[in-house]
């Protein structure tokens, strides 16, 4: 077997990794959760900004669509500005356009500034991941991916919860002040202890040399691709999808598979690529890319229908729902330790990411297997074994990922895998609330088959109904209808649990089927004194 990766790059001389790790996980904390923190506050937003929920929606997809624009393309940003002075750059903007979005006074402007935030943004993670991947040993570079879990694990996790509480006791506003503080003392800890590694200083440098020749149609291409993936995957359920009369759906569509087809064909021949897509040659970061895309995809959506569910169907408040569900940050916090000892210790990433996506399986199975009668208890037990599965394949995943990626590929590497780790959250969350919706048609028919008055059970239970109401009531017409209304209240809330369950169903299913594909992947060990980037 022949070796995998190489003895780290130094980036931060005289600099304890540690201290490097606490700051930098900081802004990628806070651009996660700003993608999650939003989605609980948005009737308050539309309500205070004197819009509708429909149109309050773009708030989250305008983030999604800049933030995706700018992710894949963070490796050239990052290769010509310097990686310290564009992780700088995007905590300053980040900030700013944070303040700027809580004294929006109107909803066009909170969406340019949620613009100008996304775009920001997107240079975050991807930064924060390769100043991790650098300060950071090579065989600690499990630690190092165990660190920057926590914060993408975390934040979706506790962003409703703190979404909901911080809304509740003072203003939705303040879902966006709190990023300031955070970063101020982010950008003066950045500013003061981080470095570029050699490496990055030597190909900026080569850069500079060369005449600058700027991929204006890629990034065009770029642009029409990501925004029309994500105002599609937004707002496909509420225009029927592909059953769109006014064929917005289908014409997205089409604009993001042919400007994709043309994007990578261009870029694979561009002599600089503003995107590039040439880490996606080697198999193993290819596997991890599906089976990070896919995991989120899980997460996001289980993080939307589960609380869903508690609040529509439970009788659950925005708070009591986060609370039932913060548990499994708890856990995840637990396990993550052990998971980056045990790469730490030589095991091969591929057991433990088999072993977390059966483990994300048997917890959304056992979420579909729920029913309205259960207590809190049994409801938070399935989502810890959930986010546990988790906890347990992603930072491994990372850990392969990178693991023969040559060093000067990793900034496009990282970008690539930061995009489909938030587009994987986009796309749970919209096949989450297109499953429930389908599902909830099929079985309110369904169960509406044999929910007639010659059905002997009906009869009984309309007759026993009847006899409760009229004596409420006194009126026996009333008392015939609140008979006949209650059973159809009883119709409509079975069939909308059995359609989140079915939710469970498909998410376990997909759980399950990327299990074999980790047995595509090359061994994956990070050994001390191997070689990034070779076989």
């Amino acid at each position: 077997m022949t070796d995998a990766v190489a003895s780290p790059v130094g980036s931060q001389a005289g600099v304890n990794p540690w201290v490097v790790a606490a700051i930098v996980v900081v802004p990628t904390f806070m651009e996660v959760l700003d993608t999650t923190i939003t989605v609980v506050a948005l009737r308050y937003i539309a309500g205070g900004l004197s819009a509708t929920v429909d149109d309050g929606e773009w708030v989250i997809t305008s983030y999604l669509a800049a933030n995706a624009i700018i992710l894949p393309i963070t490796g050239w940003l990052a290769a010509h500005l310097g990686r310290r002075n564009y992780f700088l750059l995007s905590i300053a903007v980040f900030t700013l356009a944070s303040g700027l979005c809580g004294m929006a006074t109107s909803l066009g402007q909170l969406i340019l500034f949620r613009v100008v935030q996304g775009l920001a943004g997107g240079g975050l993670q991807p930064s924060s991941q390769g100043v991790l991947l650098d300060a950071f040993p090579v065989e600690k570079q499990g630690v190092a991916m165990t660190l920057f879990g926590l914060a993408a694990l975390l934040a979706p996790v506790v962003g409703p919860t703190l979404g909901g509480w911080i809304t509740d006791t003072y203003s939705w506003r303040w879902v966006f002040y709190i990023n300031v503080p955070v970063g101020l003392l982010a950008f003066a800890a950045c500013y003061a202890l981080l470095r570029d590694p050699d490496y990055l200083t030597t190909q900026r440098m080569e850069l500079k040399r060369q005449p600058f020749r700027f991929d204006t149609l890629g990034l065009s291409l770029l642009v029409i691709v990501m925004v029309s993936w994500e105002v599609m995957l937004s707002k496909g359920q509420e225009w029927d999808w592909f059953g769109d009369p006014f064929w917005r759906v289908q014409t997205l569509a089409i604009l993001c598979v042919v400007g994709l087809m043309t994007l990578i064909f261009w870029e694979l021949r561009h002599p600089s690529p503003v995107v590039n897509f040439r880490p996606l040659g080697e198999r193993n970061f290819a596997a991890c890319c599906l089976i990070i895309f896919c995991a989120f995809a899980v997460l996001y959506a289980a993080s939307t229908s589960l609380p869903a569910l508690l609040q529509s169907l439970f009788g659950y408040d925005a708070l009591s729902a986060g609370l039932v569900m913060s548990p499994a940050g708890f856990f995840a916090v637990l396990v993550m330790p052990f998971v980056g000892r045990a790469l730490g210790k030589g095991t091969d990433a591929r057991w433990l990411i088999a072993t977390g996506l059966l483990t994300m399986a048997i917890g959304n199975y056992w979420m579909s297997q729920m029913n309205l009668d259960i207590s809190p208890g049994q409801i938070v037990w399935p989502r810890v074994t959930l986010i546990i599965g988790l906890s347990m394949c992603f930072a491994p995943a990372n850990v392969a990922a990178y693991l023969y990626t040559p060093p000067l590929l990793r900034g496009a590497a990282v970008g690539l895998l930061s995009l489909l780790r938030n587009e994987g959250g986009s796309v749970g969350t919209s096949m989450a609330q297109t499953i429930q919706e389908r599902r909830d048609q099929f079985h309110t028919l369904r169960i509406g088959e044999t929910l007639d008055a010659f059905n002997a059970n009906v009869a009984s239970f309309l007759d026993q109904a009847r006899g409760v109401f009229l004596q409420q009531t006194g009126d026996p017409t009333a008392g015939q209808q609140f008979a006949w209304q209650t059973l159809e209240n009883l119709r409509q809330q079975q069939a909308a649990s059995l359609a989140y369950f079915d939710v469970f169903v498909v998410l376990a299913v997909v759980t399950l089927v990327l299990v074999p594909v980790v047995f595509l992947m090359k061994r994956s060990v990070a050994e001390k004194g191997a070689h990034i980037g070779h076989e």
